[in-house]
């Protein structure tokens, strides 16, 4: 060890605590940077982080666990479209859960201190290799550059640490011992009573492919934090980043004289998918899973008797109901759809608009000019390639692209929709080869709704003209109770209206920003304030993060006997 696990948990007790209050809190707080900017970090860290992710291709990824029987990898860079030519270990499941069934019974042991101790460490070390981590998400993901060293760094990692505290503060409930006295009849009781924090058992985390880490890091701290150890399922398309978290888990865990077992890799194919042969073991009580509506609702229906938290899609709407700057509204509206190419669970695709426009600061504005000022938003990203690249970044597997094409078709067939914006690649500056497309924009009326009530993952926006700004609520609430949805985003100058349009979004587990602009993206969520998904509508049962999440993850075990009396205690 480099150093003993009192003094690991020494040191890492500072940020333990802060991260603590700043759940209590809700304030902003981070123990990292989510700039790139080379003034943050230490001298030559990009060029060593690309070079470290470029040394990774083209070769057997260095991952030692249980029970391997070949190596598998067929990830295709979105951004060259040629493949990463990196092979992993395939394993056994039987032999992950066994190891992860043996390393379990030191870890519970461990006080949970250390455990949060030994996550901190693990969490800053994956910091520390950052660089590496942001290409490796770009070349997997589709995600640019800036956003894959923010969002699935940083912002990540915070989710992570802010399930940590919450694991703290439900165990911190669980006090280790307690005498407990009463008087039956004339007869006076004490007792001694001890308890145990018990873990539930195997963790599986599988992961979704457009943000591998987004989930998984909070998943994974909330089961190692309370005695778990942790299967971590990579999408069989982005395996990479979370290779290189599982490597880093093992690393540290060995280091300090842990069992490495407590966190392993399950590869598998899309051919041959691996999931459900964890999920059906006995020995797998902790599943959280991240992906697509249909697994995820399969998930929901089937699992029995285990742990189980979901996080899928959902319809996510805008009700723009007025506003004092239609400008600023628009590119509020137009930045969080382009961001990533629509493909985040953030990312808005309706936006209801009155039929008979809307009022500005401006005066008032018709429905065509609202819609107008949306496409024109849209291009004002997709026009300049070097500001598309910063925020679309690239769509991450074709299908996206043909599910774009094949709704066009079908606007264009639709007499009651209209063709505002269509969708086309935009060039790269930096990879001529990158799989780029620009949202495709259409307006419709809500007797359309066979086009806009399911999600479509992809650039992809519709322009719906709605009644009123009431209907508009009603109708994006109805559709988030049946399809779910986990941010939803409502402009208005009627204080009178947004007032009663709450209840709606409330009573449908609609998270909801309110007149969002400025330098912030409006699906910006910020880790220990911003609660991730309510789990009260279709697009997850679950919420990043609340005491909730961690909660069920452990269970109490109480043993008790007659106390034993001072003088007997002096003797012994």
């Amino acid at each position: 060890m480099t150093e003993s696990l009192e003094a690991l948990t020494a040191r890492h007790a500072p940020t333990h605590e802060a991260a603590i209050q700043a759940v209590n809190s809700r304030k902003n707080w981070s123990p990292f940077r989510d700039s790139p900017s080379a003034k943050f970090h230490p001298s030559g860290a990009p060029e060593v982080g690309k070079a470290a992710f470029e040394a990774l291709l083209g070769r057997p990824f260095d991952l030692e666990q249980p029970g391997i029987t070949g190596q598998s990898g067929k990830e295709v860079s979105p951004f060259t479209r040629k493949p990463l030519n990196i092979e992993y270990p395939v394993s056994d499941p039987a032999a992950l859960i066994s190891a992860a069934q043996e390393a379990m019974e030191d870890w519970r042991k461990l006080a949970y201190e250390t455990r949060i101790a030994l996550c901190l460490e693990i969490a800053q070390r994956l910091y520390a290799r950052n660089f590496e981590m942001a290409h490796s998400v770009m070349h997997v993901a589709g995600q640019s550059y800036t956003q894959a060293f923010s969002g699935s760094g940083p912002n990540a990692l915070d989710r992570g640490i802010e399930a940590l505290a919450y694991a703290a503060k439900a165990m911190r409930d669980v006090l280790p011992t307690v005498r407990w006295d009463r008087t039956f009849g004339k007869e006076d009781v004490s007792l001694d009573k001890l308890y145990t924090i018990v873990p539930r058992g195997i963790g599986l985390v599988i992961c979704c492919a457009s943000f591998p880490t987004w989930n998984a890091y909070p998943a994974m701290f909330a089961s190692l934090a309370t005695g778990n150890p942790v299967i971590v399922k990579p999408h069989p398309i982005a395996i990479l980043p979370m290779a290189i978290v599982v490597q880093e888990c093992r690393k540290t865990l060995s280091e300090y004289g842990c069992d490495p077992n407590l966190v392993t890799l399950a590869i598998d194919t899309l051919d041959a998918p691996v999931a459900q042969r964890f999920i059906d073991d006995p020995a797998v009580q902790i599943i959280d899973f991240t992906g697509s509506p249909r697994y995820g609702g399969h998930l929901e229906r089937t699992v029995t008797g285990k742990l189980l938290f979901t996080e899928t899609a959902g319809i996510n709407s805008v009700v723009l109901e007025s506003c004092a700057d239609l400008d600023a509204t628009a590119m509020a509206t137009a930045r969080a759809t382009c961001l990533f190419s629509a493909q985040m669970c953030t990312s808005p695709q309706n936006v209801y608009v009155p039929a008979g426009g809307i009022d500005t600061a401006d005066g008032h504005k018709s429905f065509e000019e609202v819609a107008s000022a949306l496409v024109a938003a849209i291009d004002n990203i997709a026009d300049n390639p070097s500001v598309a690249a910063g925020i679309m970044g690239a769509v991450q597997a074709g299908p996206s692209c043909d599910l774009v094409r094949r709704i066009e078709e079908r606007a264009a067939q639709n007499p009651g929709a209209k063709i505002l914006r269509r969708p086309a690649p935009y060039p790269h500056p930096d990879y001529p080869d990158a799989r780029t497309m620009t949202p495709l924009v259409v307006a419709l009326t809500v007797g359309n709704a066979a086009l806009y009530a399911e999600e479509h993952f992809g650039p992809v926006m519709f322009v719906i003209a709605a009644p009123d700004g009431d209907a508009a609520v009603a109708e994006a609430t109805a559709l988030a109770r049946q399809h779910g949805a986990i941010s939803s985003y409502l402009y208005s100058t009627d204080e009178a209206f947004i007032d009663r349009s709450l209840d709606a979004y409330e009573t449908s587990g609609m998270n909801l920003s309110i007149n969002l602009h400025g330098a912030m993206w409006a699906n910006f969520a910020a880790a220990y304030s911003d609660y991730h998904v309510t789990g009260l509508n279709p697009a997850g049962n679950a919420c990043l993060a609340d005491l909730a999440f961690v909660a069920g993850r452990f269970r109490i075990v109480q043993h008790r006997r007659p106390a034993v009396k001072e003088a007997e205690s002096h003797a012994a």
